[in-house]
């Protein structure tokens, strides 16, 4: 059972009111103290599946009152352990205003955790170029465990789990930083890998004769599949905070290996196998972002107020039929290569 804490800071005269909305819903403690400059301190302790609603509703009865601060914290232990038939009476006791999410994070806290993904920093960059570097001579060499090292940095995952949850949530702010950042370092791979194909080129190194870059101009519908699943697992991974899933996920997902292939086949005179390097880069971009919105919708990730829920869900809507769209489009060009022969 995870547990999170919840610290508000607010004036002492709100201390009523707070605790009014504290007993709406399922804590497991609380704790209270004066603060040197006059305001309040207060602590509750609750299972991390209960902080959303409560956090939800302090946030529309205090947020823009003076001196308000709301913190988040998760707890690693507590002494004495918390009982499960502990947690089991409190939900008997208490009368909870609205139901409790799904066995996930609060909105909040995979707001704050997926968010970093689209920031525009130098770090982003400096790790898009090595990434890179890294995969071309995995992929040169056709060397598996250099290939994979580039796909465990994995700079282009973020963005795209980023812009899966602003479409989610209707957030345009994050959306819009999102399709920056991806933007960005996608081009900074492209020039990488033409600066990258003309050292190869300079040196006599083949590319069309690496296994490990035709293996990715063979699409099929296991990529479309592989994509949607390890973009959902990706997901997954972020509503319950296991971060250690998301290794898994940026191995199978690779967005970077196939976008290199692509440039590295184009600028090598092989433009059809690096037409089809592309198609798998686009497969696997929709196929995450497509199974990541889906299955933030489904643990139930809403945006705080009913104007703000409407908007996500319109954005939502059109986003799916989007993405399906784009994988139909690139499944029909699959079709037609195979018909075609090429």
């Amino acid at each position: 059972m995870e547990i999170r804490i919840i610290e508000i800071i607010a004036s002492d005269t709100s201390e009523t009111r707070i605790h009014e909305i504290i007993e709406q819903h399922k804590t497991l403690d609380i704790w209270s103290r004066p603060l040197a400059d006059g305001r309040r301190q207060i602590q509750v302790l609750l299972e991390t599946r209960a902080t959303e609603s409560l956090m939800d509703d302090l946030e529309t009865f205090h947020a823009n009152e003076p001196g308000f601060r709301l913190l988040l914290r998760q707890v690693e232990a507590t002494i004495p352990a918390i009982k499960a038939e502990e947690t089991d009476n409190k939900e008997e006791s208490e009368n909870e205003a609205t139901p409790p999410p799904k066995d996930r994070i609060s909105r909040q806290e995979l707001y704050n955790d997926v968010a970093g993904g689209a920031k525009d920093t130098d770090y982003f960059y400096l790790n898009v170029l090595l990434a890179t570097i890294v995969a071309a001579i995995g992929l040169v060499r056709s060397d598996t465990a250099i290939i994979i090292a580039a796909m465990v940095i994995a700079p282009l995952l973020g963005p795209n789990m980023a812009l899966a949850l602003a479409t989610t949530l209707g957030d345009r702010e994050l959306a819009k930083a999102a399709l920056w950042t991806n933007g960005k370092g996608l081009a900074l791979t492209i020039l990488a890998s033409l600066v990258i194909s003309l050292i190869l080129y300079s040196a006599h190194e083949s590319v069309v004769t690496s296994e490990a870059i035709l293996s990715r101009t063979n699409m099929g519908f296991v990529d479309v599949i592989l994509a949607l699943a390890a973009g959902a697992a990706g997901a997954l991974a972020y509503t319950h905070s296991v971060s250690g899933n998301l290794v898994g996920v940026m191995v199978a997902v690779a967005l970077l290996p196939p976008i290199l292939c692509s440039v590295l086949l184009f600028t090598h005179g092989q433009p059809v196998l690096a037409g089809k390097a592309f198609v798998l880069f686009v497969t696997n971009v929709a196929g995450a972002n497509l199974a990541a919105v889906s299955v933030f919708l489904l643990s139930g990730i809403r945006p705080r107020t009913w104007w703000e829920a409407d908007r996500a869900k319109r954005a939502a809507r059109r986003a799916i039929i989007a993405w399906v769209g784009l994988i139909l489009i690139l499944l029909s060009l699959l079709f037609l290569t195979v018909g075609l022969g090429w």
